[in-house]
């Protein structure tokens, strides 16, 4: 047997939801084929066979939210495998033994390690947080035993298999790091069959709901205890009913009718004024739930403002003399390298010229120290219907003019096609943001976390302006750059706008490279 694994999501991708499945349990299956699709706030990922076999089980129908390592399905050997393991379990009192083997083979021994898992691109340590388990305590594969908390995200850890947690080498608040070893569960599939067996039975009667039922996880055990929350009243969207950290955070959001419901003689007439959780929508409006996109954009946008010490300046470019040049030379520029030239490449050219100048505007805080990137991947901002996305230009310094505008356009497409890739989406050093393309004559764009320093191009317009004593009139843009005070000084961020300004005025200058 072969689990089905959720894969590695990308930077600050915590979560994906099942698409759809191409493959229904007992259909055969062959090695690297395509069986799920997961979307993401990002990007789709498909998932595939890890063996040869039969698709015994499916864990997580479309529509559940999942994390990175969680088990998806089960491979089987054998086109018996999936219409014999199910039936005989509920029929037989010797078949229950052959259907619980697989589980202790899978396992691979008596025990199992219980190891932290990755935490994203630049975390390199997480802090322990509550055990739900004690040593000795009977598990489920797959159920959450611990929560790692980093400074980006909250990691959920499961259960490797069934068995029991025989050690816990990590106690609450311990710092680990990705790979450690934070425990151990025995592989024994008798030690958790009879644990199994008797929880159901005390848990069915005083439930009411089927998310109470499932543990909480430290973090929405936090938000319960400091308001007073009844679990069994939280509708949980993970997956089998789990209540998710943001399914507390808008239940904690909403007292009003968890106290009207809890004292509805005392309060009658008020009872039924008392608003929803969610605004009432009035005839006139309509009532969309957030994309992941939009939700995640919300999120690392609010995190920027609360981490960066942000500052922008402002100055302003004469584009006479790079719309002189694509004038003179769109055509052969065109013909010879297949891609029109348009103004990004000109604005990605002069952004490395003044990094290099002024190369704490591509470094980044981490902690208390400070990486300087001596590479140049600058991302490019693209609207999409979905949202904005930022794909990165790789080694942009390396770059022709022809090999950017093509590497942009390449970009743009996959990223209105929903074709991008983790890999284009993550790692930058810098970002420029075009909202010229709209119309915009100036704004103050947002740190893209955790970069240093993000360009705004804007509208080329005619204006005056004041030229050896004499007013006249130019296509003019205003650029500005917002940066983080915390590693940029005023100094170097006007200066390096400065020099963005010079290149743009006299592209020359960075094609003989002063």
């Amino acid at each position: 047997m072969a689990d089905i694994l959720t894969p590695t999501l990308g930077e600050s991708v915590t979560e994906a939801t099942i698409a759809k499945w191409t493959k229904k349990v007992g259909d055969p299956v062959k090695k690297d084929e395509i069986l799920v699709e997961l979307e993401t706030d990002k990007v789709s990922l498909e998932v595939a066979a890890p063996a040869d076999g039969v698709l015994s089980e499916i864990k997580a129908a479309a529509g559940d939210t999942v994390t990175p390592g969680a088990v998806l399905g089960v491979v089987g050997q054998g086109a018996s495998a999936p219409a014999s393991t199910p039936a005989p379990a509920a029929k037989a009192a010797p078949e229950p033994v052959k259907a619980a083997a697989p589980v202790a083979s899978g396992s691979g021994g008596d025990s199992l390690p219980i190891a932290v898992p990755t935490m994203g691109e630049s975390v390199a340590e997480g802090t322990i947080g509550k055990w739900l388990k004690k040593a000795g305590d009977p598990v489920k594969k797959d159920e959450v035993l611990v929560e790692i908390e980093t400074d980006k995200v909250a990691v959920e850890v499961a259960s490797p298999a069934d068995g029991v947690l025989t050690e816990i080498k990590a106690d609450s608040g311990a710092t680990v790091t990705p790979g450690q070893e934070i425990g151990r569960v025995s592989g024994s599939a008798a030690a958790a069959s009879s644990p199994a067996a008797q929880a159901p039975a005390p848990e069915a009667a005083p439930a009411n709901s089927g998310s109470a039922q499932i543990p909480l996880s430290p973090s929405v055990q936090r938000i319960v205890a400091e308001n007073n929350l009844d679990p069994a009243r939280i509708q949980g969207s993970g997956k089998d009913g789990r209540i998710l950290k943001g399914d507390a955070l808008a239940a904690a959001s909403a007292p009003a009718p968890q106290a009207a419901a809890a004292a509805p003689a005392a309060q009658p007439a008020v009872a039924p004024q008392s608003p929803a959780a969610p605004r009432a929508v009035g005839p006139r409006e309509e009532r969309v739930k957030m994309t992941r996109l939009r939700q995640t954009i919300a999120r690392r946008l609010k995190e920027s403002q609360n981490t960066a010490a942000q500052l922008t300046t402002f100055n302003e470019a004469d584009m006479s003399a790079v719309m002189a040049l694509r004038a003179q030379y769109k055509d052969a520029f065109e013909k010879r390298h297949g891609i029109k030239l348009g103004f990004m490449s000109f604005f990605v050219k002069a952004v490395v010229a003044a990094l290099k100048e002024i190369p704490a505007v591509n470094a980044e805080i981490d902690g208390t120290d400070i990486i300087y990137k001596n590479h140049y991947d600058i991302g490019v901002a693209v609207g999409t219907d979905k949202g904005l996305v930022v794909p990165v230009l790789r080694d942009a310094d390396a770059l022709s003019l022809a090999a950017i505008e093509k590497g942009i356009a390449d970009l743009g497409k996959a990223a209105r096609d929903g074709d991008l890739t983790l890999d284009q989406l993550q790692g930058g050093t810098f970002t420029i943001t075009n909202g010229g393309i709209y119309g915009s004559l100036m704004s103050t764009p947002i740190l893209n976390m955790p970069q240093s320093g993000i360009l705004g191009m804007h509208n080329i317009v005619q204006r005056p302006v004041a030229l050896d004593g004499q007013v006249v009139i130019r296509p003019m843009m205003y650029l500005a750059l917002s940066y983080d005070h915390r590693i940029v000084d005023g100094k170097e961020a006007v200066t390096f706008l400065v020099r963005i300004k010079e290149h743009l005025e006299d592209p020359q200058r960075f094609l003989l490279d002063l």
